[in-house]
């Protein structure tokens, strides 16, 4: 059946909001972004003026409809926290930080093209790369930080790359990513972990409640006391 060529959809800035051209990814990749943003969001939650999203079409080139990206995760200093339908580079601020889930489609890419645009055009302070199945990267997690106009290698600590845009450290484990924090020394939690969490501390509590009022009973039977209502 013939189907009508694939147009992207045009917002009010004239600037458009998808691209057909966007490959598919693994649903890894797509857990992992959007756990990533959603822990980043939440550890934000009180800056306005930070503002962390992904998978949004960034513009660098202001009338040029072509040159754009859009980068799995990327954290934006100075800017409001609204809803954007697209970046535009020209009336926002460069992102601070970008983080790549590099995938078979993307690793030349990501190591080539897109690394030297983070580095000479968009000016990224540090840009990490994360290979979830450790099949393409070695090692799976790279980072590098803009020093003097050129990307230079971050240096793991304890195994963790250190961020010192985001003052967080980022760690793996196994086909997952982290943000751990040096100051509490914890990861960070994504909502639904911390949602999860709670669910599991409540849980405890009833059973430690139910044990302890068990223990109480037998020590009251024990006793020969009845309490009313028994």
């Amino acid at each position: 059946m013939p189907t009508a060529p694939t147009t992207r959809r045009v917002v009010g800035n004239g600037y458009p909001t998808t691209d057909p051209s966007h490959m598919s990814e693994s649903e890894l990749h797509r857990l992992l972004r959007n756990a990533l943003i959603e822990t980043l969001q939440a550890y934000y939650v009180d800056e306005p003026l930070v503002h962390v999203t992904g998978d949004l079409m960034l513009f660098y080139e202001e009338g040029n409809r072509l040159r754009h990206l859009a980068p799995d995760l990327f954290v934006a200093f100075g800017v409001g926290k609204h809803l954007r339908d697209n970046y535009l580079m020209w009336e926002e601020t460069p992102p601070r930080l970008v983080i790549e889930l590099t995938s078979p489609s993307t690793r030349d890419d990501d190591l080539g093209p897109k690394f030297l645009l983070y580095q000479d055009v968009l000016r990224v302070k540090e840009y990490i790369l994360f290979d979830p199945r450790g099949d393409l990267l070695t090692p799976p997690m790279q980072g590098w930080r803009l020093t003097r106009g050129v990307y230079r290698p971050i240096r793991s600590l304890a195994g963790r790359l250190p961020s010192r845009e985001l003052g967080l450290h980022l760690e793996r484990d196994g086909n997952r990513a982290y943000f751990w924090d040096p100051d509490t020394r914890r990861r960070l939690l994504s909502p639904t972990e911390q949602i999860e969490l709670a669910l599991d501390e409540a849980e405890d509590a009833r059973e430690r409640e139910e044990t302890e009022n068990a223990r109480l009973r037998r020590l009251l039977d024990q006793a020969g006391i009845h309490p009313e209502g028994d």
